[in-house]
């Protein structure tokens, strides 16, 4: 979106605190229909950083995919187990949970070390996606593919991770 300046910035603040409060929400919060809520804000967040980066074709397929389908899918999950699970033997703080928030800082400290030293203005991005766009293309499946490969990139790469991750999370869930 082609926004002033002090607006876009607010919105860039106001997103960014909806995401952190989300993600704070879905580690938290004991109640996992309250965690699969907050998880729900976060990915509405995460569309709506997509919209005001004017990639409003992967922001409708974040919408469509993950809030419509896999935040309700995991809700209806939730919801059909038995609540009385989550509160046996509940203890606020184990050796466990110590070593995993250790790991888990020093990885964000780590994270951002190497995003604030990176000079992102130094990346050189390809010029031969501007040649194959100046082409005619014949249908709208093959204007979809060159743009998921060159203008949204990076977007769409990051999808393929949180999708990884969901993958990961199902299949240690359904392990336990």
């Amino acid at each position: 979106m082609n926004l002033p300046g002090p607006i876009h910035d607010f919105l860039l603040v106001f997103l960014g605190l909806g995401l952190i409060l989300g993600g704070l929400g879905v580690v938290l919060l004991t109640n996992p229909i309250f965690s699969a809520f907050s998880l729900g804000l976060v990915l509405v967040c995460i569309s709506l950083f997509y919209i005001l980066s004017n990639s409003h074709f992967v922001a409708a397929a974040q919408l469509l995919i993950y809030v419509g389908a896999i935040n309700v899918l995991i809700l209806f999950a939730v919801m059909f187990m038995n609540g009385s699970e989550y509160y046996k033997d509940f203890n606020l703080w184990t050796v466990g949970n110590g070593l995993t928030s250790l790991i888990c800082t020093s990885l964000f400290v780590l994270l951002i070390t190497i995003i604030s030293n990176t000079t992102w203005y130094g990346i050189i991005w390809t010029t031969r996606a501007n040649q194959i766009i100046e082409q005619d293309l014949v249908s709208n499946g093959q204007q979809i593919g060159i743009h998921l490969s060159t203008d949204f990139f990076l977007p769409f790469e990051f999808i393929s991770i949180i999708l990884l991750v969901a993958l990961i999370g199902a299949i240690a869930t359904a392990r336990q």
